[in-house]
């Protein structure tokens, strides 16, 4: 509806925003506080289930948002880490190609997991949520082959209806509006591809936090689902992140094959710790039987030195490097920046999970994609070196953009991408290399 559209407050932080002209609607919450805390703690007393829902409609974006629920996210790693907003040449939006190929790979399975839950359903509402979704057409992607499997089964089987909750869980920079101005569109576009048959009821809502906290109420979701974002830390392992010394990984952004033994043991230990927590937190927001699919980067082999991942991101630290001999950046720069990005083996992961005790293992495997996430060939021709080169640069770039501009400058951005994608094409002239990608599906004991 056009109303829906553009009836909304004035954004950003200007002078005219509604982020600077909001003390009306913040002196009316402070005037009804107390009957609000009378309320909520009346409802404590009657509670008969463990879980209380709050909605706040019509929440708009000032700080009066939080004000009603006294919560603030301060983390500079949570702030910076985000994909490139927008629909520009260089966001996320327009260079998303490589996670919308996992998700097809993982499509068969993330369909029959939901057809088996939906058999198993003893509650009518079945809560689905999307761990890093992000802002591209992937978000919604995902929830169309859950909705999908759903009004299969129902038509198949003839099962009993079914609501489907959808959470879209990301950092609070994640572009959370540009995935709701195009909820219209994509519930006409289900109607249309449906064509008459069932579809289930189905809700959506934004959960943003990071991960590595509890989301939501204990025993209330049946399945989580995450693509290309646990290779992400929580953090930097302790004595690598910012300005302290001696630096550790002196001359690289993340392990290459300078980086001594035991910063990759941190690396490591830092993925056991946010692996257990993640399944931990995970092990408590399921119901009994819930599962998760999760798909992130990993590596093929043992050796960490040789991984794929870390390979591209040795090109990237000599791009920085290219800029610090230009007088372009600061030595101490590079070496006070690292990644927290780590990409474990399958028998790492293995490993964790069965060190948690709380999940079994239904399926894992790995498989390989190409760099650049337009080259679909299975060869190890590379046709178009430049190109690719170029293709990788955006696909990163869009990932990375807000780390290296908080800690680099923005000016630089675009000098140092161009020598990457040059660096990646030098690399593709004498080998083509490929994402090893680790997908698993796990079943709460």
């Amino acid at each position: 509806m056009k109303m829906e559209h553009d009836l909304h407050m004035t954004i950003g932080e200007e002078e005219t925003s509604y982020f600077k002209n909001s003390r009306l609607q913040e002196k009316a919450l402070v005037e009804t506080k107390p009957v609000l805390q009378k309320i909520v703690m009346e409802m404590c007393v009657a509670l008969l289930h463990p879980t209380m829902t709050i909605v706040d409609l019509g929440c708009s974006s000032s700080d009066n948002t939080l004000l009603s629920s006294y919560f603030l996210v301060a983390m500079k790693m949570e702030h910076d880490l985000h994909m490139t907003i927008g629909e520009e040449e260089t966001s996320y939006f327009k260079n998303s190609r490589l996670q919308e190929k996992a998700l097809v790979e993982t499509k068969p399975v993330l369909q029959k997991i939901v057809m088996e839950m939906c058999v198993a359903l003893l509650h009518p509402t079945m809560t689905i949520v999307d761990l890093g979704c992000s802002s591209s057409d992937n978000t919604l992607f995902f929830v169309s082959n859950v909705i999908k499997a759903v009004s299969y089964h129902l038509e198949k089987f003839s099962g009993h209806p079914t609501e489907l909750q959808f959470f879209l869980n990301d950092l609070p920079g994640n572009d959370f509006n540009r995935v709701f101005q195009s909820l219209q569109r994509f519930k006409n576009s289900i109607d249309v591809d449906h064509k008459g048959g069932p579809i289930p009821a189905f809700y959506i809502a934004g959960l943003p936090s990071s991960y590595y906290r509890r989301l939501l109420p204990h025993g209330s979701v049946h399945l989580f689902h995450s693509s290309y974002c646990l290779q992400w830390r929580s953090r930097l392992p302790d004595g690598l992140e910012g300005n302290k010394r001696p630096y550790l990984n002196e001359g690289s952004i993340s392990i290459a094959v300078t980086t001594p033994p035991f910063v990759v043991k941190m690396y490591q230990e830092q993925f056991q710790k946010d692996m257990l927590l993640f399944l931990q937190l995970r092990y408590e927001e399921l119901v009994a039987d819930g599962q998760m699919v999760l798909t992130f980067l990993g590596r093929k082999h043992d050796d960490v030195y040789s991984a794929s991942l870390n390979r591209l991101y040795g090109l990237l630290s000599l791009s920085v490097q290219s800029l610090v001999e230009e007088g372009l950046v600061e030595k101490e720069k590079l070496d006070s920046f690292n990644l927290p990005l780590y990409g474990p083996s399958m028998d790492e992961v293995k490993a964790v999970v069965e060190r948690s005790q709380q999940f079994d293992i239904s399926r894992i495997k790995l498989f390989e994609t190409n760099w650049d996430p337009y080259d679909d060939s299975e060869g190890n021709d590379v046709h178009d070196s430049i190109q690719s080169g170029i293709n990788i640069a955006m696909c990163l770039r869009a990932v990375m953009e807000a780390l290296f501009t908080s800690h680099f400058g923005e000016s630089v951005l675009d000098e140092l991408f161009n020598k990457f994608a040059y660096n990646v094409a030098l690399h593709l002239d004498k080998e083509k290399t490929k994402y090893s990608v680790i997908t698993l599906s796990l079943k709460k004991r």
